[in-house]
C-alpha cells in the first residue's frame, strides 16, 4: 500500500490484510521494525534560521541602512551623542522585529502539540497504553468518548461513535462514524470510516487501525502546506521600501551634484566640500521617521489590545486599514458553535424558537401547547447529553444536537437536570438512524425524518391522533433543510412490555413533529458585516460545512451572493483564471479543504485584493498564514490557528474585526500625517543648505542645529500625530489600493510647497535678523526658532485633511498634541537660553520681540496652507460635479 491509498474506500478486513496486521494488533517485533521504518508519530522540525541570522535580517531593509548611514555621518562630524541616539533607534527597531518574528513561526510547534500524548492500543491481543509518538501503521487503537485521536485511523468497530472534526473540516456538529466504505471522491468531512489525528471523540466507542502517522496524517499534510506557504509583506512595508528607495536615490543624486558643483565650480578643497555634503545628508534624512513609525504602530497595537485584539506583528495593524476582502470561517467565527433548535413543525403550525446557545431560556412562539409538551418530553428523555451551568454560561456534555434538544425542552418547562432513567433504550445506530427509550409504558423516539415517518401510522393533531399526511411532512422537512437546519423527527407510542427492540418500533408510532437545529449566527455579526459593506469591504464565508447550511447562515448575516454556494468539488474542477472569475460571483464557499481555502485566498490576492482571513481550526492555518492579515479566534480556536495568525481576537467576536479595520485605517492615516509632517521639515532644511551653497551664502542653520530639529522637536511633534482620533467618515470610504503609493499627489504637492515655505521662512528670518543688526549666531538662533514655530503651526494644518484647522476644535486638538507642543516649547527655551546649550549649539538668548517675529512666521504659514488646502478641496469638488453633470 502507498501513503496515498484511499483507506476509506476499502473494506476494513482488506485494510487489515494490506497493512499486515489483525484485530489483535501487531506483535512487539513488528511494531519495533515499523517504528524504524516510519519513524516517530510526530511532525518533523522545520529548518529555521538561528538567532543571529534572525537578528541580522532585521537590518536588511533600506530605511534602516539609511539610518545607519546617518549615524555614520554624524560620527564623521564628531557628534557622538547624536550618533548614539540614531543607533539606539536602529537597535530598538531591530529588537522589536526580532522578538515579533520569533513568535511568527511557532505554528508547527502548535501542530505537534495536537498529537495525543497517550494512546490505548492492542499489541498481540493485550491492551496497553503507549505514548502517541510510538504508534506505527498497523497498530490497533481503542477509542472512548473524550479521547483525542492519536493518528489517522481506519475504523473497524464502532458503537454509537461521533467525532468532533470542526478543527479539520469546519463541520458544526460531531460526525456520526461508520465502518462501511465510502466513495473515493468523498470530502474529508464525509469519510465516515476514518478518524483523523487531532480530532476528538464526542460519544461512543470505537476501534481502528493506524493508517498514517506523523507528517503523513491530515494534520501533517497541513503542516507541510504551512511550511511551504509564503508570508507576504504588508502593504506598509512594501510602500516604505519603495519610499526609502526613492528617497535614498534622490539624496545620493542631489549630494553628488552638490559635491561636483563645489569641487568644480567653487573650487573648494575636497574635505570642505565633503563636509557640506555631510550636512546635506543630515538635513535630508528624516532620522526620526523609523522611530515615529514604530511608535505609531505600537500605539495602534495597544489600542487594539483594549478591544480584545492581540496583535502579533506590528505592521499588521496598518494592513487592516487596506483590507478589501475578509474571508471568514463559519463555525465558531460567524456562528456561536453551539447548536440550537430554531424551529419546530407540528401538524398545524410552524413554530419559531428564540434563545441563545444551550441556555434553556427563550420563547417558543405559538403552536398547540399539548403537542409541544409531548415534543419536549421526547427531546428531554430520548437523550443522553447533559447541560451544565457555570460562570461562563451553559455548556453541553455530549452530543451538541442533544444539548440543543435539552435546551428546547427547558424552554417548554422541562428542567434539563430532572430526567428519570429509561427502563430500556435503543442507542442510535447509523444503520437504523434513530434512537428510542422506554418510560412508563411510553416509547419515545427521535431520528432522521424519512426513517421515522416510515414507521409512523398516525400524527398528533389538535384533537388527537389522525392519519399521517406524508406529503405535508416531506414538504416541511425540505423547507427546514433549505434553511440550512438539520432536521429531526420526534415520535411516540404506547408499549406494554418492559423490553425494547427494533421490531417494537417498526410501526405504530405517532409522529409529534419536526425540529430544525442550527448553529446560529452571533447577534453582533450581522451589524459587523453591514459595517464592512458600508466601508467597501467584501465579506466571504469559506467553510467545510454543507452548502445548504452555509448558504442559510450567509443569508442571515447579510452576505450579498448566497444563492449558489461554490463547493470544494467545483473548485477542484477550476483552473486559476476560472477560480478568479468565480470568486467575484459568490460570497459563500462550502465543503472546502485547507487547500481550497489557500487557493481562494491566493485567487483574491491575484486580483489585487488585500485579504484578511479569519478562522479557528487547523484547517484554517495555511490560509491564515498566507493572508495579508491572518485573524485567529482566541477562545475556541486551535493553538495552530492562533500561532499561524497575525493577530488573535481574544473574545472570538467577528464584530471586533470591523473595529480593527477602523483602527488600521486610523493608523495609516496617522502615518501619512507623520510623513507629511516630517518630510517638509527636512525639505526646508535641505533647500536652505542648497541655496546657501549655490549662491555662496552663509548657512542659516548649522548641521548640528539641524540634528537638534530632526531628532528632538520634529520627533516630539510627530509623535503626537500617532494619537489622532479617526476622522468621522473613515468607515464610509472604500479601501485604499494595495499598490497605492504612500506619497499621493496631494502629499507630494504639500511636501514641495511646505518645503519651499519653510526654506523661505528660514532664509527670510535669517536675512531679516541680519538687517536688524543681529550677529551670525543670533540670526541663526532666530532662523532655527522660526523653523520650530513653523513646525508647531504646520502640525495643526496636517491634523485635518479636509476640515478647517483654524477652529476651536483644531486649536484644542488632542491632549497629546498640546503636551507635545508644551514639551517642544520647554526644550526650545532651554536650547535658546540655557548657557550650556548655547555653548553646545552656538545659540544666543532672544528678546520677546524677536520671539514674536519667529511665531508670526508660523501663523502666516498656517494661513497660507489653509487657503491652499481648501482651494484644492473646492477644485476637487467642482471636478466631481462636472463629471457627474456630464454623466
Amino acid at each position: 500500500m502507498t501513503e496515498n491509498t484511499a483507506f476509506w474506500t476499502i473494506p476494513a478486513e482488506k485494510v487489515l490484510a494490506d497493512l499486515d496486521t489483525s484485530a489483535d494488533g501487531l506483535d512487539p517485533e513488528q511494531a519495533s521494525a515499523r517504528r524504524a521504518e516510519y519513524g516517530l508519530n510526530k511532525l518533523p522540525d522545520a529548518p529555521r534560521p538561528g538567532p543571529l541570522a534572525r537578528l541580522a535580517r532585521q537590518f536588511n531593509n533600506l530605511l534602516t541602512l539609511v539610518l545607519i548611514g546617518a549615524a555614520v555621518i554624524t560620527a564623521l562630524l564628531g557628534h557622538w551623542i547624536d550618533t548614539g541616539v540614531i543607533l539606539a533607534v536602529v537597535v530598538i527597531n531591530a529588537v522589536i522585529g526580532f522578538v515579533q518574528e520569533g513568535k511568527a513561526e511557532a505554528a508547527l510547534d502548535a501542530l505537534r502539540d495536537m498529537l495525543a500524548p497517550k494512546a490505548n492500543i492492542l499489541r498481540a491481543g493485550q491492551r496497553m497504553s503507549v505514548a502517541g509518538a510510538d504508534l506505527v501503521p498497523g497498530d490497533i487503537v481503542l477509542l472512548e468518548a473524550g479521547d483525542k485521536v492519536p493518528a489517522d485511523l481506519r475504523l473497524i468497530e464502532i458503537s454509537g461513535m461521533t467525532v468532533e472534526e470542526a478543527i479539520l473540516t469546519g463541520e458544526s456538529v460531531p460526525v456520526r462514524k461508520a465502518t462501511a466504505p465510502v466513495a473515493a471522491e468523498a470530502d474529508l468531512g464525509d469519510r465516515t470510516p476514518m478518524a483523523f489525528s487531532g480530532t476528538m471523540v464526542a460519544e461512543g466507542t470505537g476501534m481502528g487501525v493506524v493508517t498514517a502517522t506523523g507528517d503523513k496524517t491530515e494534520i501533517g499534510r497541513i503542516s507541510t502546506m504551512m511550511s511551504n506557504v509564503q508570508t507576504l509583506k504588508t502593504p506598509l512595508i512594501r510602500q516604505m521600501e519603495v519610499f526609502a528607495k526613492y528617497l535614498t536615490g534622490f539624496i545620493l543624486v542631489l549630494a553628488s551634484g552638490i559635491l561636483a558643483f563645489t569641487l568644480v565650480l567653487r573650487d573648494m578643497p575636497f574635505a570642505e566640500a565633503f563636509m557640506i555634503v555631510v550636512g546635506l545628508f543630515v538635513a535630508a534624512i528624516p532620522e526620526g521617521l523609523p522611530a515615529v513609525l514604530t511608535v505609531t504602530l505600537a500605539i495602534g497595537v495597544q489600542s487594539m489590545a483594549r478591544r480584545n485584539a492581540i496583535i502579533r506583528r506590528l505592521p499588521i495593524i496598518e494592513t487592516l486599514g487596506a483590507v478589501s476582502t475578509i474571508c471568514s470561517d463559519k463555525t465558531g467565527t460567524l456562528t456561536r458553535n453551539e447548536m440550537m433548535v430554531a424551529s419546530a413543525v407540528t401538524a398545524q403550525d410552524v413554530v419559531k424558537v428564540s434563545g441563545q446557545g444551550y441556555a434553556p431560556e427563550g420563547e417558543v412562539a405559538g403552536g398547540d401547547e399539548n403537542i409541544l409538551s409531548s415534543m419536549a418530553q421526547v427531546a428531554a428523555l430520548c437523550n443522553t447529553a447533559a447541560l451544565v451551568q457555570s460562570d461562563k454560561g451553559w455548556r453541553v456534555e455530549g452530543d451538541p444536537m442533544e444539548g440543543a434538544l435539552l435546551a428546547f425542552a427547558g424552554k417548554l418547562g422541562i428542567e434539563p437536570a430532572k430526567r428519570p432513567r429509561a427502563q430500556a433504550s435503543i442507542p442510535f445506530d447509523a444503520r437504523y438512524r434513530y434512537m428510542a427509550v422506554l418510560h412508563d409504558g411510553l416509547v419515545l423516539l427521535k431520528g432522521a425524518p424519512e426513517r421515522v415517518l416510515a414507521q409512523c401510522d398516525t400524527q398528533l393533531g389538535a384533537d388527537g391522533p389522525e392519519p399521517v399526511d406524508k406529503a405535508y411532512w416531506d414538504s416541511a422537512s425540505a423547507q427546514i433543510a433549505n434553511d440550512g437546519q438539520r432536521v429531526l423527527a420526534l415520535a411516540q407510542m404506547t408499549h406494554e412490555g418492559s423490553d425494547l427492540t427494533h421490531d417494537t418500533v417498526a410501526g405504530g408510532l405517532t409522529l409529534l413533529g419536526l425540529v430544525g437545529l442550527i448553529d446560529p449566527p452571533r447577534e453582533e455579526v450581522i451589524a459587523a458585516v453591514a459595517e464592512c459593506h458600508s466601508a467597501g469591504i467584501s465579506v466571504k464565508m469559506i467553510t467545510g460545512d454543507h452548502a445548504g447550511t452555509a448558504a442559510a447562515i450567509g443569508r442571515q448575516i447579510g452576505l450579498h451572493q448566497t444563492d449558489q454556494p461554490l463547493t470544494g468539488a467545483e473548485i477542484d474542477q477550476m483552473d486559476d483564471p476560472a477560480l478568479e472569475a468565480a470568486i467575484r460571483r459568490t460570497d459563500v464557499f462550502a465543503r472546502t479543504s485547507p487547500e481550497h481555502k489557500l487557493r481562494l485566498v491566493q485567487a483574491l490576492q491575484a486580483r489585487g485584493q488585500v485579504v484578511a482571513m479569519t478562522g479557528d481550526g487547523v484547517n484554517d492555518a495555511p490560509a491564515l498564514k498566507r493572508a495579508d492579515a491572518g485573524i485567529a479566534m482566541g477562545l475556541k480556536g486551535s493553538e495552530a490557528a492562533r500561532e499561524a495568525s497575525d493577530f488573535v481576537l481574544a473574545d472570538d467576536n467577528f464584530a471586533s474585526i470591523a473595529e480593527a479595520v477602523k483602527q488600521g485605517r486610523t493608523v495609516y492615516a496617522n502615518l501619512k500625517k507623520v510623513i507629511t509632517f516630517l518630510l517638509p521639515v527636512n525639505g526646508g532644511e535641505s533647500i536652505s543648505l542648497i541655496i546657501a551653497v549655490l549662491f555662496g551664502l552663509m548657512l542659516p542653520i548649522t548641521p548640528l542645529q539641524i540634528l537638534w530639529i530632526n531628532m528632538v522637536s520634529s520627533v516630539a511633534l510627530a509623535m503626537s500625530l500617532a494619537f489622532e482620533r479617526p476622522e468621522a467618515a473613515i468607515m464610509r470610504q472604500p479601501p485604499r489600493r494595495a499598490n497605492a503609493p504612500i506619497l499621493s499627489r496631494f502629499i507630494l504637492w504639500r511636501v514641495f510647497l511646505v518645503s519651499i515655505l519653510f526654506a523661505m521662512g528660514i532664509f527670510g528670518q535669517f536675512a531679516l535678523a541680519q538687517m536688524q543688526g543681529a550677529g551670525l549666531d543670533e540670526a541663526r538662533t532666530m532662523a532655527l526658532n522660526t523653523l520650530v514655530a513653523m513646525e508647531v503651526f504646520y502640525l495643526f494644518s496636517v491634523r485635518y485633511r479636509h476640515g478647517w484647522s483654524i477652529s476651536w476644535q483644531g486649536v484644542k486638538g488632542t491632549p497629546a498634541v498640546l503636551i507635545a507642543i508644551a514639551i517642544v516649547i520647554v526644550l526650545q527655551a532651554g536650547f535658546t537660553y540655557l548657557p550650556f546649550m548655547q555653548t553646545l549649539f552656538d545659540t544666543v538668548a532672544l528678546s520677546v520681540w524677536q520671539v514674536a517675529q519667529c511665531a508670526a512666521a508660523g501663523v502666516l504659514l498656517l494661513v497660507v496652507l489653509e487657503i491652499d488646502k481648501h482651494a484644492a478641496n473646492l477644485w476637487k469638488r467642482l471636478g466631481s460635479e462636472m463629471t457627474s453633470a456630464r454623466e
